[in-house]
Order: structure tokens, then C-alpha cells, then sequence
């Protein structure tokens, strides 16, 4: 069941569902599309029929909202419906278990987990699993490509944004005062998180120290149920958290088609459009597709929209661009860069991505323009040429 509270504050909002999902299959299939239902969930069809030739692989899907407090949707290749519902039973159960884990706004009996943390800070250490460890050490290990600008310990600072984004769905919409978030980052100090990887236990030094995983959570889970699930045998499938969040499993099992397509959202279509949404298309394979946007979360104030991506150095909502789409094969790490790189001015962003091996984006910009990196130009079906403001403005004559 979904929960009534947000597990944080960069996951997707009921009024504007993110990014991606049109995964369309290639050359002429049909369409596994994603859907906006009146509750604001992503639905995908039913499996394909069975392909001509006897015992070929079948596609079926899956979509579960049990973790993370968005539809997590399983699309798989299977030899039987029995397969597939091992491989969705097992990705819903470890997503189950990472949200739990990752959680910072709820505790659960018998696990002592981020929100444990966070309610222990300044009080001593606190034991917990190692995939705690797991995920603060890759973003610890991960702050040299941005330093400073998607950091676990800057909850003190985004839990005020938090608060004023729930205030204002109640109807009290307020920009938080600057005052209090300069008080608030005095406490966002990466140095007073202390590992013990003998003891497992992790520890805030500081009472007023917050962690706040969102920037990756989601991605990092979701590489580790890709992960597990090839490990048991599956060879070509997706995995969509939430749609902003895309993992590659392997190609098609199918032989008439080369690639996965991947759709990347519109910003400036409203998504009361069903279809149409799409500035571009990737096709590509086993790989992780994440977007990072000004129009996934997000309230107004007078007119002014103010978003989930918080910039630590003016914590303020970044403005450089409206979406960033980042291609690289690890999900966690495509969902660090998704932020960092929406976090930086374009010209920064783009030295970073083009630092690094296998790593491809896309940017969208506030007057429409698209900009993409050579290796993602080759992967895109209409290599970003077009306006994606204009596009808007013609689905809506």
C-alpha cells in the first residue's frame, strides 16, 4: 500500500508524474506505455502475445507500489508466467526491504534505520545493516565529482523545503525564510558522519545533523534489484521506479528488435496529455536512464515555482536548466549525476559528464533548446533537434 507520507522529497508528485515512461519496444511493436491514472499512478499493459515460434521468451509486466511511494513497474522477458512472478515477487521484496531501510520519515519493528539515525544524532552510534553503510560510503566516495552539492547530511537544510511543500499542498504555500536555512546549514557537515564497518554502526556527531538520502536512494536500490535479478537468471527486462529512474536489463528478447526505446519527458507538456509527451527517444540497451527535473516536485508562490533540487550553496532550487537525463550503465550513479549535474551550470555539468567513461546527457533548458552530449546524439532517434517548448505549444492547439 502507498504510504500517505512522502519518503522524500524528490520522489514523484501525484499532479506531475515524471519523466520518461513511453517505453516503447522498437520497429513497430506494440507500445508499452505508460499511463497517468486519476490517482496519479503508472500503469503498464498487459504481457504481449506469445511469440510464433515455440518456447521463445514472452513479455510480461508488473507494477507494484509498495516501496519508495511510487509505481515501481517490471517489465520481463520469461519463459513462463511462473519465472516472471519469481522475478517480481523477489524485485518487490527487496525494494520493500531498501525502502525501509532508506526511510527517513518512518520506522518499522526490528530495524534500526535512517530514521533511527537521524533520531540518535549527537546521542552516540547506532547499528545498522551494512547496505546503510553500503549507500552513505557511494556518496562519500562519490563527492569528488561535484564536491559538496549531493551529500547525505544536508536533510537539516532540505527538511525545511520538505515541510514547505507538504504546507503548501495544504494550501499555505510559503518560501521558506533565508534565515532559517542559513541556521540550518551550519549542520550539514559530512565530516560528523562516523562509519565503524567492524561494529556496522553509523553514527552523527552532531545533534542538529540530518541524513537525507533522496538524491540517489531510489537509483541505488533500484541498480541492486537489477543486480539481484540477473543473478537469477534475468537477461532482458526493465525496471522503471517511478519512471524518472529507468534500468536496462540486457536487449529485447525479441529478434526483430535491436534496442529498448526510452521516451524522455516533456517539461512543458502538461501531463493531463496522455500521449505526446516525448522529446526524444533513447534506443539502447542495459544501461540506466535517470532524469533529474524542475517539474517533478515542486509548489508555487506568487507565480514563482520552487522545486525539490535544492542548491547547497544558495539553498535555493537550482535554475541552470529544467531537466538533465543522464545515460550510464551503474542506476545509482546516473541518479547522483541527474542531481549534480541539474545542480551546475550547464557548462560545468557538461565538463563533468564528459570526464567521465560511459556517461552520456541531455539537457532541456527554460526556453525550450536541448543540448546532448555526442555519445547520447547518436543514441537519440531525432538527435535532439527539436524545441521542446514549441513541441509543447503545438500538443496544446
Amino acid at each position: 500500500m502507498m504510504r500517505d507520507k512522502t519518503f522524500h522529497p524528490r520522489l514523484t508528485r501525484l499532479t506531475a508524474i515524471i519523466l520518461v515512461l513511453a517505453v516503447t519496444m522498437m520497429t513497430g511493436c506494440t507500445a508499452i506505455q505508460s499511463t497517468e491514472t486519476s490517482a496519479g499512478s503508472v500503469q503498464t499493459e498487459g504481457q504481449s502475445a506469445p511469440p510464433s515460434d515455440q518456447g521463445a521468451p514472452v513479455k510480461y509486466s508488473s507494477s507494484f507500489t509498495s516501496s519508495f511511494d511510487t509505481v515501481i513497474t517490471l517489465i520481463g522477458y520469461a519463459n513462463s508466467q511462473a519465472e516472471f512472478d519469481r522475478w517480481a515477487d523477489l524485485a518487490e521484496s527487496e525494494f520493500q526491504k531498501l525502502h525501509q531501510l532508506f526511510d527517513i520519515y518512518h520506522e518499522y519493528p526490528g530495524i534500526h534505520n535512517l530514521m533511527t539515525v537521524n533520531n540518535q544524532a549527537g546521542k552516540g552510534p547506532v547499528q545498522v545493516d551494512a547496505k546503510i553503510l553500503d549507500l552513505i560510503e557511494f556518496y562519500l566516495d562519490n563527492d569528488r565529482l561535484a564536491p559538496g552539492k549531493v551529500s547525505p547530511s544536508l536533510g537539516s537544510v532540505l527538511r525545511i523545503w520538505h515541510d514547505h511543500r507538504e504546507a503548501a499542498e495544504s494550501g499555505q504555500a510559503t518560501v521558506p525564510n533565508l534565515a532559517d536555512l542559513q541556521a540550518a546549514a551550519r549542520h550539514i557537515d559530512p565530516s560528523t558522519l562516523k562509519i565503524d564497518r567492524q561494529a556496522s554502526t553509523l553514527e552523527l556527531t552532531d545533534p542538529e545533523v540530518r541524513l537525507d538520502v533522496g538524491a540517489v536512494a531510489k537509483g541505488y536500490a533500484t541498480e541492486i534489484v537489477a543486480r539481484l535479478l540477473q543473478s537469477q537468471g534475468m537477461a532482458s527486462g526493465i525496471i522503471s521506479a517511478g519512471g524518472s529512474n529507468v534500468r536496462l536489463i540486457g536487449k529485447p528478447a525479441d529478434p526483430s528488435r535491436e534496442t529498448w526505446a526510452i521516451g524522455i519527458q516533456n517539461p512543458f507538456v502538461s501531463m493531463l496529455i496522455p500521449e505526446g509527451q516525448s522529446v526524444d527517444v533513447i534506443q539502447t540497451n542495459d544501461t540506466s536512464i535517470v532524469t533529474s527535473g524542475d517539474y517533478q516536485r515542486y509548489y508555487l508562490v506568487d507565480g514563482v515555482v520552487y522545486h525539490h533540487l535544492i542548491d547547497p550553496d544558495t539553498l535555493m532550487p537550482a535554475n541552470h536548466q529544467r531537466a538533465v537525463t543522464i545515460v550510464t550503465p551503474d542506476s545509482g550513479l546516473a541518479d547522483y549525476l541527474s542531481t549534480a549535474v541539474f545542480l551546475l551550470p550547464y557548462e560545468d555539468g557538461r565538463k563533468l559528464v564528459e570526464s567521465l567513461p560511459d556517461c552520456e546527457a541531455l539537457w532541456i533548458f527554460q526556453d525550450g533548446s536541448m543540448k546532448a552530449t555526442d555519445g547520447l546524439i547518436s543514441l537519440l532517434k531525432d538527435k535532439a533537434q527539436g524545441n521542446a517548448k514549441d513541441m509543447a505549444e503545438a500538443l496544446a492547439k
